[in-house]
Parts: C-alpha cells; structure tokens; sequence
C-alpha cells in the first residue's frame, strides 16, 4: 500500500484575504480555516496575479502566472495537451485525483485536465453538465428544480441580498462538502489521493442560511474603506445591481457584507466535517492547502467585485498544512510576496516529484520550512482594462494604462490603502522611481504598447486584450 500523504486542496471563491478570524478580524469567526493555519504556516501577502476566475484558477491547475499563460480577464480558452496540470502530474506519479464543487473553469468545461473524475457546481446558466443541478432537481421541493437558487432574484454578481430561501442541506456549500465526503468513503484504499473542493461561496449570490445572515446583521460589521483617492463615478456601468462601481448606504453595506460574512462563516462550519471531523480527514496523513481565487472589493473605494489590483480584491488567504515528516513549524506566519502559481511546484517539491518545464511558478517548501533561499521581490497584479500593480506586501505602486494616474501605498501602515502617497510631497521619490523602474522592466515588450523609450506610456484604448500565443515566454523576468 503506498503511504505517501494524502492532499486536501480547498479553494473558495472571492474570499478577501482579510477574511479570516487569525488575521484580526473584527466580527468573523473562521476557527476552522484557522485551524489550518495553527497546525501549519499562513501566508499573509499571498496574491492573485489576475484577480479573477477564469485567469487565477488557471494558474492553480497549471503552475503558470497570468502573464506566461496568456489569460489576463474572464476569456477562456483550451490548455494546450503540452501544458502540465497538478492533478495531471499527481495521477502519473500514482495518485487518485478527484474533483468536487467549483471547477476550475477550464475549457472545455467537462474536460478533467488531469483528474480521474469530478463532480462540479454550475448555475443553470451553464450549458454544460453539472452534478450538483442534476442533484438538487432531485431533491428540491417541487417547482423550484428549473430555476435553483436563482428563483428569488438574488445573482451571481450582484450586491443584493437575502437568506438562504431553502433547506440547508439544499445550499451548494452544503452539497460540495457532502460530496467530498463521499469520495472519502469510496476512493481506492491502496492509493494516496488528491482531492479538490471548490466552494462557489463566498461568490454572489449572497444567500447564506438564515442563522449565520443573522449573526452578523446582530453583531454588525465594518465600514468599506474609502481612500483619499477613491472617486464614486469612476465606472460607466448602467447596471446599477451588479456594476463594478457602487456607492452603498448604511442599510445595503450592513447586509451586503453581513451576508458575505455569513458565506464565509457556512463554509467554515460545514468544512468541519471534512477537516478534523468525525469520518474526515487530520494531519497526521494529509497535507491540506486553502486558498482562494481572488477577494471582493466589497464596497471599498466604491468599489464592487473584483478585477482590480486593491487589497480587497487582490489578496486572498493560504494556509497549508503538513504532516510532521515535511518539518512545517505550527503556527508560522510567512510575509513572503506569493501568487497561485505557486501552489503546483510547491505541492510537487514536497512530494520529491520533479517540477515541468512549462511551470513558471517557484516553490515555497524551503521558505515555509524556514529556509533563507532566494525569492521573488514582488507579484505582478493586473486585469485587462484595469490597473497594472506590483506589490511585496509592504508596499503597493499602481499604474492605470489608460490615463496614467499614479497610486502609492504603504501596506504595513495603511493596510486600508486609505492615502495615495504618490500624490504627496514627502513622499521618497528614488523609491517610487525604483516601483516605476519594476513595472517599466515586467512590461517592456508587451503588445500593448505600455513602455516606450524605457518609459511608462498611456494607451488611452486599451481594453485588456492580450494578442499574445498561449504558454508566450517571458524568461528572465522576476
């Protein structure tokens, strides 16, 4: 029988990086998820290179950052056969792979890059197969099996809200974790697994049961941040419901981010039952990873949704866990710059199994082992149309292509991004040029035409659209 450890690879999505009770939260409570942080290391500057879907899940499943592969905005199209996977590389080394709840928007949808099977969460919006539609039709009281949990007006990205409208076991966190459980009882005994839980949660739409909605509607909740430099027009959407841009008032903050909150919280309870619960799984022979795909914005600098390179929307938390053979300290806290691309090399290097070519990730084991090895300076944040934006975790330099407005922040005294430090006097000047200098040097060659004579150029019309070939090479860059 092979011994070597078990993987658990939970993934929600849209969860901010500052949504967890270890990171000082002031009202949500996560003491699962935190868990996995006591029993292991958590990342505190963990960013999403493409603070959306389509592009930071596919770095999860191939190990390359948005600007190798190409994917730079919500467009999908098909990995080439050539591209590695991390299920892929898992199931040739003797792993059962398995997929449950939110894919990974891979294209085409059903294909399983890599995984012996999986069982997926899609809206019926889709026109693909899901096991989860198919489930609740089943299952639901009658009338409710054509429009799901979209039948009460609530959508996938808008800001309104209300409570769960059904029984709880109907709820898709519910489902997916149900389903990860019964993988568990029917995977193949000899062999080490991987296993893949997706959460859509805390993704609109924000239904969370009724119980978790009314805690944060009772214990209240933070106000958005609103920066110096925030401006409440900045958008040109005409959907007032689920625009980009969104000013709330007191009543629609308090029950936007209580159901957010509320989302958060389900899974956390709910994720008991696969982590440390009776039946589960523990740490003695599973390394288990969480993280999420991006964050919301969640009213911060009027602002809603994701796309954009601000903390709400760009940092997201990781927390790996290990069992003691991999020399893990517990409850280690690690600052180093990381972005999704990472997670592949870093879960093949555990494993002693070698890293593909076509990674462009590096991987963190030496680091959360308390190594002094070499690393990055910096992630590289951007979503065509939006702002480009490099950042260490301590400071932030933003860069809008089309009207070539400046933003500088600094993290570790303005974790809120509240003052643009680009637009002040005392600001050092040889360390914004330096920022400058970074993003001069990861643009160079870009299509777009963002550098020109060594220089930051604006393109008034850029609308994110990189003509570049899939797996396009960018040797030599940081």
């Amino acid at each position: 029988m092979d011994k070597r450890p078990n993987i658990v690879f939970i993934h929600t999505d849209q969860q901010r990086g500052d949504c967890l009770s270890c990171e000082n939260h002031p009202v949500l409570e996560t003491p699962t998820m935190d868990n996995i942080a006591l029993n292991g290391v958590r990342l505190t500057s963990f960013y999403a290179g493409c603070p959306v879907c389509v592009a930071s899940r596919r770095s999860m499943l191939i190990g390359q950052s948005p600007q190798k592969h190409g994917i730079i905005s919500n467009a999908s199209r098909e990995i080439p056969d050539a591209v590695a996977t991390l299920p892929g590389e898992l199931r040739k080394s003797g792993y059962q792979t398995y997929h449950v709840g939110r894919d990974f928007h891979q294209h085409p949808r059903r294909k399983l890059y890599g995984f012996d099977d999986s069982e997926i969460l899609s809206g019926p919006q889709h026109e693909h197969f899901s096991e989860y539609e198919e489930w609740f039709a089943q299952n639901c009281p009658p009338g409710a099996e054509t429009q799901g949990h979209w039948q009460v007006g609530i959508m996938h990205n808008d800001w309104p809200t209300r409570p769960w409208h059904l029984d709880e076991h109907l709820h898709p966190t519910n489902w997916t974790v149900d389903r990860a459980m019964r993988f568990l009882q029917r995977r193949d005994p000899t062999r080490p697994f991987f296993l893949s839980v997706g959460f859509v949660a805390p993704h609109p739409p924000l239904q969370p049961p009724q119980f978790y909605f009314d805690r944060y509607l009772r214990t209240g909740v933070p106000d958005p941040f609103m920066g110096d430099w925030a401006e409440e027009d900045w958008g040109n959407s005409r959907d007032h419901v689920s625009s980009d841009k969104v000013v709330l008032n007191s009543e629609e903050a308090l029950t936007t981010r209580a159901a957010y909150y509320g989302l958060i919280n389900h899974i956390d309870t709910v994720l008991r039952r696969l982590v440390l619960g009776i039946g589960g799984l523990n740490l003695s022979d599973t390394i288990f990873v969480f993280t999420s795909d991006h964050g919301e914005m969640l009213g911060d600098h009027c602002c809603w949704r994701k796309s954009r390179p601000f903390e709400g929307s760009a940092r997201v938390p990781f927390l790996i866990a290990a069992p003691s053979q991999f020399g893990l300290p517990r409850g280690a806290v690690l600052d180093a710059p990381a972005s999704h691309h990472d997670i592949m090399p870093t879960l093949l290097d555990m494993l002693g199994l070698p890293v593909p070519e076509t990674v462009d990730g590096q991987s963190l084991y030496p680091l959360l082992k308390g190594e002094a090895v070499p690393w990055r300076h910096y992630v590289h944040i951007e979503h065509g149309g939006y702002q480009h934006a490099l950042t260490d975790g301590k400071r932030k330099y933003v860069w809008d292509p089309r009207s070539g407005t400046e933003l500088y922040f600094s993290l570790e005294e303005d974790p809120g991004e509240l003052c643009n430090l680009a637009g002040k006097t005392d600001t050092p000047q040889e360390e914004l040029a330096q920022w400058k200098e970074r993003l001069v040097h990861e643009l160079s060659g870009r299509p777009e035409g963002f550098v020109e004579d060594g220089k930051l150029k604006t393109v008034p019309t850029y609308g994110g659209v990189i003509p570049w070939e899939t797996n396009r090479e960018l040797e030599g860059r940081s």
